[in-house]
């Protein structure tokens, strides 16, 4: 496929390539029958050239991906294919020798979620020098050498030092910098990047893209960016492919798909962040008081050392943090990982014990209230969590786990639960019908619906939502922004929403809080934040998030 436009499974790519794909068609076999995971995908990518791959989850993508690299179980799946070629050599007819030297040595790929991908009781630099020892042939020493040398070249601090550490020892964003810098320890002429960028900070994200940017063009390397962030593929890509049910529906230039999409999918792709929900200056919210107030508040966590475990200091994670949040307005608290959000949470929510300040929820002072009190109060403060998957009992179903919190604090028959489980499911969106599934047969979006409906049980006033859309698709993204948006219209709930999402923050919330370093360093409404930063951290912190190319993001 060249040009813009050029659609349907059975489009072929005439163009040369470093890899071409003709004709991809991928089978998941199951016992349920098998599924059509790829349907004739085909396209090329040039040296040195950056081709994104885009398209909702479960579309194909990875599958593709994976296909080309023979990475899927060979007895639960068929991958056959008119062409897939590098270099001009078939790589289905590789024996599975020569697919291993393949693999690192000429073409490498890094996964989305690095702490799954990385060996956790493996050191940093063993991983490192195992490519280099197989691929290269180099000896301990010298692979030790050259391991140093990629760590310092991704941006690792004191690599001589860290080289010795394990993979829980470091950030995810300095994880995913070793999962570049093993991916590149051959020097592979293609990199295959699979959502690399999902979970990380607006800063972190930048840095890796501007470390992505900088290495390809020093290698002349080619890359396949798998991603559903749109901004990111507008400010990275020279060419898109975008996926949809198996298959590329539209193949363009950026600049070209981004200004004057063709398909129909791509356009309501492109149309899917959402209208902004909050407007006004939050001059109503104010009028109806405060229903929760944080003043100094802090939570130091000791550290300990030695053989004795002797505490030698202290981490403030949260160092003198005061806000105020006013019933049915929706409060943004931004920063990057580490600078203390979630903390401010779990201890405003009672979760964790603060080291001094006080938080006052509707003119009750939880850190002085009675353990009965704090009961009375908590069905009235809920929280959805980041990871819907993990925030689900697996051996329970989506029902059980929506009724858990009535169980526990209402005084209802099974009956009564059992209506209240179906109400509050088609509030958000989901069949009353699939109560009886386990969160395995759900999707991403779907969990998160759950995770809602399992807040909404006890008719909270407030409600903490702790990155709860960072690993969706964007359009998923969307409709979890809009439910959210309805479900406070129609409950008249109060948030406090946790992101390192600027964009989402922007359309969502009246007022924004911006955290750095366990402190808050700005507070203003999200208008005035977006339009005239007044903090340098915030200023650096909107500077990083990447821009639409063709549209205003």
């Amino acid at each position: 496929m060249t040009g813009s436009g050029q659609t349907g499974p059975a489009a072929r790519d005439p163009s040369p390539g470093l890899l071409r794909v003709r004709g991809l068609r991928t089978r998941f076999l199951t016992d349920q029958g098998a599924v059509h995971a790829v349907n004739g995908v085909s396209f090329s990518v040039r040296r040195g050239e950056t081709l994104a791959l885009v398209g909702e989850s479960g579309c194909g993508k990875t599958a593709a991906m994976l296909s080309v690299l023979r990475l899927l179980p060979p007895n639960r799946t068929r991958v056959e294919a008119d062409e897939v070629s590098f270099r001009g050599r078939d790589l289905l007819s590789l024996d599975d020798e020569g697919m291993r030297r393949m693999r690192g040595a000429e073409i490498a790929m890094i996964f989305q979620d690095p702490r799954n991908a990385l060996n956790p009781v493996l050191t940093i630099g063993r991983q490192l020098t195992e490519s280099l020892e197989i691929h290269l042939g180099l000896g301990r020493r010298e692979a030790r050498d050259r391991a140093i040398e990629l760590l310092h070249s991704v941006g690792i601090p004191a690599p001589a030092t860290r080289f010795d550490d394990y993979p829980h020892q470091f950030s995810g964003g300095m994880c995913q910098r070793v999962m570049i810098a093993t991916a590149l320890s051959c020097d592979p002429g293609l990199l295959i990047a699979d959502e690399p960028t999902t979970a990380l900070d607006a800063t972190i994200q930048s840095q890796i893209l501007d470390l992505v940017s900088e290495l390809r063009a020093m290698r002349r390397m080619a890359m396949i960016w798998i991603s559903h962030d749109l901004s990111v593929v507008s400010s990275l890509a020279d060419r898109v492919a975008v996926m949809y049910a198996g298959s590329i529906v539209e193949t363009a230039p950026v600049r070209r798909l981004f200004e004057s999409p063709e398909h129909p999918y791509t356009r309501s792709l492109l149309a899917s962040l959402p209208a902004p929900v909050a407007d006004g200056d939050g001059a109503d919210a104010a009028k109806r008081g405060p229903l929760l107030e944080v003043h100094d508040l802090k939570k130091h966590f000791p550290v300990h050392r030695g053989l004795m475990q002797r505490p030698t200091g202290a981490v403030r994670a949260v160092d003198g943090v005061s806000f105020q949040l006013h019933r049915g307005e929706t409060l943004g608290l931004v920063g990057e990982s580490g600078c203390g959000k979630t903390t401010v949470a779990r201890t405003v929510l009672g979760l964790t014990a603060p080291t001094a300040g006080r938080v006052i929820f509707n003119g009750t002072d939880l850190t002085r209230a009675t353990a009965a009190e704090v009961r009375v109060l908590r069905p009235r403060m809920q929280m959805i969590f980041q990871d819907s998957y993990s925030s689900l009992n697996p051996r329970l179903s989506v029902g059980r786990s929506i009724a858990e919190p009535l169980l526990e604090h209402a005084t209802m028959n099974r009956a009564e639960r059992g209506k209240k489980v179906a109400e509050l499911m088609t509030v958000v969106g989901l069949d009353p019908k699939l109560a009886a599934r386990m969160p395995h047969e759900f999707s991403g979006g779907q969990r998160q619906r759950v995770g809602i409906a399992r807040a909404l049980a006890l008719k909270p006033d407030l409600i903490v939502c702790d990155e709860p859309i960072s690993s969706l698709d964007i359009s998923i993204q969307a409709r979890i922004v809009d439910l959210l948006a309805d479900i406070q219209e129609q409950f008249g709930l109060t948030y406090l929403f946790i992101s390192h999402d600027l964009r989402m923050i922007r359309h969502l919330c009246d007022r924004v809080a911006v955290m750095y370093q366990g402190k808050i360093v700005e507070t203003a409404t999200a208008e005035v934040l977006f339009r005239a930063p007044k903090h340098r951290y915030t200023r650096t912190l909107l500077a990083a998030v990447p821009r639409r190319t063709g549209r205003a993001s």
